[in-house]
């Protein structure tokens, strides 16, 4: 005897429309959706459904048992990112994905642990010298600067110099348009072609100086270096797709860590204690040092996911968690929803790094936290972004405290979950 399938849940078309005539934002519909309806729910904006999943054992037959089904269409960001990892599918992620993965695992990950020092130190200098002089600066900026450098070192073995930082102030540039671009690609294109431009040039400097071969960077190869030797194996690896990749890397490698670091600082404004906890886990370089500022990075994470929205197409009908999914279904995963369960989560609006740091205080489903996603398309960067995190406030956490003089208290989603505004400060 077959079991009874259910339909899923769907929100009132009412609301929904309600929600589009105040003009509110997407976060505030899922929000609703999953409030009233639970870990699956599903609403309609077009002629397809959209079925939006936050129970972790969901989450996890989406992302992780049964990825073949539930497959990436298009990214959002393909227009600044081409072909590169995040946007690739079938055969072309497998190989791409193949060549970056030992780069960011064991051994790989050691070559950058004297550049992330490097742009660490640079970047806590630069505190040094804001706390002399009393000069108000942007938080957020400081925190895009480090894992600006940090990636650029990574990539070229060079520390980041200020003409190629201020061209590549171009990447913030698209990312926060893309959410408002036209639906048509060549009109989008228009209006970032300056931005793109800037990009492509610092993208062509840095290929070409690779294929020169002239010098050997002083933090040596860098993976720039990998991409265009792979060209000699893989003709998939055209100037294009190496450029593709670069891109991808810098985006993945710097907006997400500089936003990430940028929230911990304002969640530490607001909870002081938290600071002077994780200072008094241990000695400096301590595992229990470590693993206490590692707990800030996570908390910060788990209320400010980096992709805080996973969006996916079911490929072929299936039964999600006893219900029917139709093929055809567009589906949201959505961490930061997930993340502030709280049938999941005691009181999760709170920032509370004790979270990560004492047994059973979190749930045990991989579906519960995954702020870089779980399952084959999970981000290849945790590893990288929690190093570079962890020793960065290594630097900056003994030192003067930021004071803000203006700090953002909303957040604007787009590709990823930003703080609303500029994070002035000065350090006393």
């Amino acid at each position: 005897m077959t079991a009874r399938l259910d339909t899923v849940p769907e929100l009132d078309p009412a609301l929904v429309r309600r929600w589009q005539a105040d003009g509110g934002e997407l976060v505030d519909l899922l929000a609703m959706a999953r409030e009233r309806l639970g870990g699956l729910a599903l609403f309609r904006l077009g002629p397809r459904p959209t079925l939006l999943v936050t129970a972790p054992e969901a989450v996890q037959h989406v992302l992780a048992l049964r990825p073949d089904r539930y497959v990436k269409r298009s990214h959002r960001a393909r227009l600044l990112i081409g072909d590169g990892l995040l946007a690739a599918t079938g055969e072309a992620w497998q190989r791409q994905r193949k060549l970056l993965q030992a780069q960011f695992t064991g051994r790989g990950m050691r070559r950058y642990e004297q550049r992330i020092d490097g742009a660490a130190r640079t970047a806590a200098a630069r505190w040094a010298a804001y706390a002399r002089t009393g000069e108000v600066f942007d938080v957020g900026e400081e925190m895009r600067r480090f894992a600006l450098d940090t990636i650029w070192r990574s990539l070229t073995g060079h520390p980041l110099d200020p003409l190629t930082e201020r061209e590549l102030d171009a990447v913030p540039a698209v990312v926060a348009a893309l959410p408002s671009l036209p639906s048509d690609g060549a009109a989008a294109r228009g209006v970032v072609a300056d931005e793109l431009a800037r990009i492509d040039a610092v993208a062509s400097r840095a290929i070409a100086a690779v294929r020169d071969g002239d010098a050997v960077p002083p933090d040596g190869p860098g993976l720039l270096h990998v991409l265009v030797e792979a060209a000699g194996t893989h003709p998939a690896y055209s100037d294009r797709l190496i450029r593709d990749e670069l891109v991808t890397l810098l985006v993945a490698g710097h907006e997400t860590t500089a936003t990430t670091l940028t929230w911990l600082h304002l969640l530490l404004d607001r909870a002081p204690g938290a600071r002077e906890r994780a200072l008094a886990a241990g000695a400096e370089g301590s595992p229990e040092r470590r693993q206490a500022v590692q707990a800030l990075v996570h908390e910060t994470l788990r209320l400010y996911p980096p992709a805080w929205m996973l969006p996916r197409s079911a490929a072929e009908d299936d039964v999600l968690a006893g219900h029917r999914v139709e093929a055809g279904t567009d589906v949201l995963v959505c961490p930061y929803l997930t993340h502030r369960d709280p049938g999941l989560w005691e009181d999760p609006e709170r920032f509370d790094p004790g979270r990560f740091t004492t047994p059973g205080r979190r749930p045990g489903n991989p579906g519960s936290y995954l702020p870089f996603g779980i399952g084959p398309r999970a981000c290849l960067g945790l590893q990288f972004a929690l190093r570079e995190s962890t020793v960065l406030l290594d630097h900056l956490l003994s030192a003067p405290v930021p004071r803000f003089r203006s700090a953002p208290t909303e957040a604007t989603y787009g590709i990823t979950v930003r703080p609303d505004g500029p994070a002035l400060a000065t350090l006393g």
